[in-house]
């Protein structure tokens, strides 16, 4: 059996690294990828474009426009009196950010009254908008205090005043709130997906398109012996990506590996079982590669979309939550974000490996059967 299983695997890998094309999509996609998530693909907002339309022209408008400006978030793109040309640079969409400054703001402030400063945003993109959003009411929070403390320096009072409550706030395990170190360790769960249901489903439908399936069946190796020998090269090439986009994730755009690499490998194990078994199926339903191509990206999109990557789960309707709880997708993303970012192990991903686990022997016990029954 062993010896079977051995000539399968020197077949496939023969003929994977036979072909030049292929070692192309294995290496080049992923790397491509990576770099296009890490710079591309984030939620932090910079050099927002911004039009000031500062009509009190003091020290104090522009002591705090110069704080949004030095903050990196908004960069100045026109200074005008004239709020309808400003109108009009964002309705062009050449402006996102408005800043208006009302006459009288200084003024206002020197008599101990409040100042009035607008800030008008693009709402198209919402999701920018109120990023924008938090970043100038941080920005203007600052400057509110600085006044506050300069007004109690100008006119100190006998006692100490009403209480107050001090907020400092401490982002753990991500501290500066960079996006792409959210997004990076799932670029590794959808690459390694991608790569092995794909190779997967097409390899054997490659063999019964050309003919050569029937061939390989009347020799003395089983339908088990035959899933084996076909399955486990695609699992040795889903650790080699796990190894090129982690390598190229900490060394060129610092990603923090705080965790165990053996409990990585473990929990990519049990992720690839699943990814195997849904390739396997995938074959058993497809009579053309290109109809296991299909059928690929008709399992993977949903797949991304229901992992919590792009949007909370908890955030999804109840049906769709449910749904999520079959997804692979799910767990294996907790599961690197907590040995990448947390540096957690199996006492606090044990549930998250059960479920993968679970899932695995299910999809692969399903997979093998059904492939069972299409070869008889």
């Amino acid at each position: 059996m062993l010896e079977r299983i051995r000539h399968m695997l020197v077949k496939e890998f023969l003929q994977l690294f036979r072909d030049p094309q292929m070692l192309r999509i294995l290496i080049l996609p992923p790397l491509l990828q990576i770099l296009l998530f890490g710079y591309a693909v984030t939620t932090n907002v910079r050099n927002a474009s911004t039009v000031v339309v500062d009509l009190d022209r003091t020290a104090s408008s522009r002591d705090l426009l110069s704080r949004f400006f030095a903050s990196g978030h908004f960069r100045l793109v026109l200074d005008t009196a004239d709020f309808r040309e400003a109108g009009e640079w964002m309705n062009r969409g050449d402006a996102a950010v408005i800043l208006h400054i009302a006459p009288g703001f200084e003024g206002a402030l020197r008599s101990n009254r409040t100042g009035d400063f607008q800030i008008i945003v693009d709402g198209t993109d919402s999701n920018t908008a109120s990023i924008v959003l938090s970043y100038a009411a941080r920005i203007t929070a600052e400057y509110s205090g600085k006044v506050r403390l300069s007004r109690m320096q100008r006119h100190p009072v006998p006692f100490p005043g009403p209480p107050s409550v001090s907020v400092a706030s401490r982002a753990w395990f991500n501290e500066n709130l960079e996006s792409r170190f959210t997004f990076l360790p799932g670029i590794i769960a959808f690459i390694v997906m991608l790569v092995t249901v794909m190779l997967t489903s097409m390899a054997v439908v490659r063999e019964r398109e050309i003919g050569t399936l029937e061939q390989i069946l009347v020799t003395p190796i089983t339908p088990a012996e035959y899933i084996l020998g076909k399955t486990l090269p695609f699992a040795l090439v889903g650790f080699g990506e796990i190894l090129i986009v982690a390598t190229m994730g900490v060394f060129w755009f610092d990603l923090p590996f705080r965790g165990s690499l053996p409990l990585l490998f473990l929990c990519s194990g049990l992720f690839l079982s699943t990814a195997l078994g849904v390739g396997l199926l995938i074959s058993t339903v497809s009579r053309t590669q290109q109809q296991a191509m299909l059928t690929m990206f008709l399992y993977f999109m949903p797949a991304v979309l229901l992992s919590g990557f792009l949007f909370p789960i908890a955030n999804m309707p109840r049906a769709a939550q449910a749904l999520t709880y079959l997804n692979p997708l799910r767990y294996y993303l907790v599961i690197l974000r907590g040995v990448f970012l947390k540096g957690v192990g199996v006492r606090v991903l044990w549930p998250q490996m059960a479920a993968l686990l679970l899932l695995g022997v299910a999809t692969l016990a399903v997979a093998t059967r059904r492939f069972r029954k299409t070869l008889g």
